[in-house]
């Protein structure tokens, strides 16, 4: 295992070089990130524009330019991946790139960890359930709301969520839940009680928005897998040697059943981290998606390239995972 770890990750180098050239080249050419500042009134001088040019290293072809983002050498230390730099950011100076990737990372990957951890529950539970009473009225009325989630955009469900969320505190007379803001910050001294039903308040909604859509799919596949792993000639053996039916589920039927699933959410994080962006604009939370939105606003080439390579990243760990489940999942894989 820990060979094939190695392996993978070594292997994995590659893919993150190419995706870095991939990304640096699609966003050097989606535009001039001093269009901002060319365009203001009245228009800037010539030393002004060659000045901000020169701090972006704008005045570098674009494979020098790519060299100094990966390696740092030859830069004014403000600028290397390998470094710790993220490069210099239209927004000033005084805007570090890496501190604000940072200081928004954890606000995005607690709203992404808890949703996928729900929706991933939710979605093998009633895969099962449906595949075991197929054609089912509770199997109809799951697969009509796995369709309805999948038919609403994010956007539009996740306004829905939040009007419904300011109905409810209206009613009960309470903020029970937060629609705005990530809850981060919080009175010095709070007792742990209040600090929890901050959070809690802070998640539910945006939470609820990001697993639907995730758990829609999901289950779908895990319905599908589950079907076909029950009409297996191993679960029928398994019966017929008079197994008891939740011993032939738990042990044989749901184990296999939920390697498809894996691949499934492996290769579904790309959409999760999409939907994370759009969520987090609506409830107006700090961060990365809100990080990714102000750095297209403001054309900030180097933040968007940070942002497009940590996500990279986030979908290669995501995928290596998944590779070491098969073998938790199915016995019979070996990893050499």
């Amino acid at each position: 295992m820990l060979v094939y770890t190695t392996r993978r990750i070594l292997g994995a180098i590659p893919v993150l070089i190419l995706a870095s050239i991939l990304t640096f080249v699609m966003v050097d050419l989606s535009g001039d990130p001093l269009s901002e500042l060319k365009m203001q009134q009245p228009p800037p001088t010539e030393a002004v524009i060659q000045q901000a040019e020169e701090r972006l290293y704008l005045d570098r072809s674009m494979p020098e330019r790519y060299w100094l983002w990966v390696t740092g050498i030859g830069g004014n230390g403000d600028i290397g991946l390998l470094q710790g730099e993220f490069g210099p950011s239209v927004q000033g100076p005084q805007y570090e790139i890496g501190p604000a990737i940072a200081e928004r990372l954890w606000t995005t990957l607690r709203l992404i960890g808890m949703a996928m951890l729900f929706a991933l529950g939710l979605a093998v539970i009633a895969g099962v359930v449906s595949a075991l009473r197929q054609y089912s009225k509770l199997d109809y009325t799951l697969t009509f709301i796995g369709f309805l989630a999948l038919a609403m955009p994010t956007f539009w469900f996740a306004g829905i969520i939040q009007a419904a969320g300011v109905k409810f505190n209206q009613m009960v007379g309470d903020q029970v839940f937060a629609t705005i803001g990530d809850g981060r910050f919080r009175a010095e001294g709070q007792p742990l009680g209040d600090q929890f039903l901050n959070a809690f308040a802070h998640m539910a909604l945006p939470t609820i928005v990001l697993m639907l859509v995730s758990f829609a799919s999901w289950s779908r596949y895990q319905r599908t897998s589950m079907l076909e792993v029950m009409n297996s000639d191993y679960v029928r053996l398994a019966r017929a040697k008079g197994l008891r039916n939740h011993v032939v589920i738990r042990r044989h039927a749901l184990r296999t059943a939920l390697i498809p699933l894996t691949t499934v959410v492996a290769i579904g994080v790309a959409g999760i981290i999409d939907g994370a962006i759009l969520t987090e604009v609506v409830f107006q939370w700090r961060g990365l998606g809100d990080f990714f939105i102000t750095a297209v606003e403001k054309s900030d080439s180097y933040a968007l390239m940070g942002w497009l390579l940590l996500s990279g990243v986030v979908v290669i760990l995501a995928n290596l995972i998944a590779d070491l489940l098969y073998a938790v999942l199915d016995p019979r894989i070996r990893y050499e």
